[in-house]
């Protein structure tokens, strides 16, 4: 056989570790992660979430400490997510200077702005009283247009409070071009929007909605969030439209169970293109390492490879910091 096929062995690359190192043809880099952090308001200590072991729901003096964590290790970004100790049917708090987010924003900007970029998830759900991402009609239906206001508003105040770029997750029709144009008019035209362009109805989500509080009271996020089952036509439509109203990048949301959009939201797009490894793929890797099924350090950087390989520039993971300090 050997000397049928004297050329063809593929594994000479493959004999030690140094030099798969050295032909790996997909590198994670610390820059390239950004760890999503919870931060509720009016509570003394870290909250732990039962349903994503590890992750927690911060305090004040909590979330600046895990900003620092993350800037030391050399994660690229943080995003914030507020969770207000008061809701309501408009999401007030979501703009309110003085709100949950914002004062998260001010506090982690001073601890570590310059070392790591702060990032913020714009949208209305973890501030309504009905969990859902907008202002609701009588009957019950999202309001697209009139959300967009809301978004604008929200994402003008996360400016002022020292976002460095704000990330609109509700998926409503227009709402890139709205809140481009809310912060061009206050003097923010240099804050960067990243659009979570594809972001689909999935049950994947189902541990976040317990870390922000969520949970839709009634119906769901079908009408206005991608179908798992749609084509990958309808991905590139969302992330033209997203690109053609001023997105300077773009996310895939969830991660692992659409490697084919990434890779083709890749090929779209001449931005950088984010995908978000969400809770559900978080917390499956966690219960099954809990049990001893997996060998878990193996597994979270397989995943995150596999996401960096599909063509992910950058990567939102719970486990930002940790695998920094790995690498």
């Amino acid at each position: 056989m050997s000397a049928q096929f004297p050329h063809a062995r593929p594994r000479r690359l493959r004999r030690d570790p140094a030099l798969r190192r050295m032909v790996a043809g997909t590198r994670l880099h610390p820059a390239d992660l950004i760890l999503p952090l919870f931060v509720k308001e009016g509570i003394d200590e870290p909250r732990p979430v039962a349903s994503m072991p590890g992750v927690v729901q911060h305090t004040r003096d909590s979330v600046r400490k895990a900003a620092h964590e993350a800037a030391e290790a050399g994660v690229g970004g943080v995003i914030l997510f507020g969770i207000p100790a008061v809701k309501d049917a408009r999401g007030s708090a979501a703009d309110d200077p003085d709100g949950v987010l914002q004062v998260a924003l001010r506090d982690v900007t001073a601890e570590v702005g310059g070392s790591i970029v702060v990032m913020a998830d714009t949208c209305l759900d973890e501030f309504t009283d009905n969990g859902h991402c907008g202002l609701l009609t009588e009957s019950g239906d999202i309001d697209n247009d009139a959300t967009l206001e809301r978004y604008a508003s929200t994402a003008v105040a996360q400016a002022r409070a020292g976002a460095q770029v704000v990330a609109p997750s509700g998926m409503m029709d227009g709402q890139v071009g709205a809140i481009r144009a809310a912060l061009d008019g206050a003097g923010f035209a240099d804050v960067p929007i990243l659009a979570y362009s594809v972001k689909y109805a999935s049950a994947f989500y189902g541990p976040f909605r317990d870390a922000a509080e969520c949970a839709p009271q009634f119906g769901d996020r079908s009408t206005h969030q991608q179908d798992p089952a749609g084509s990958v036509r309808e991905a590139l439509r969302e992330v033209r439209l997203d690109l053609a109203e001023g997105a300077d990048a773009v996310m895939v949301k969830p991660a692992m169970a659409y490697l084919d959009v990434i890779a083709a939201v890749r090929a779209e797009a001449d931005v950088p293109v984010a995908a978000y490894q969400v809770s559900g793929e978080y917390s499956m890797i966690e219960a099954a390492a809990a049990n001893g099924w997996i060998d878990r350090d193996r597994m979270i950087m397989e995943s995150l490879v596999s996401i960096k390989r599909a063509g992910a520039d950058l990567i939102l993971t719970y486990w930002a910091t940790e695998v920094a300090r790995k690498l």
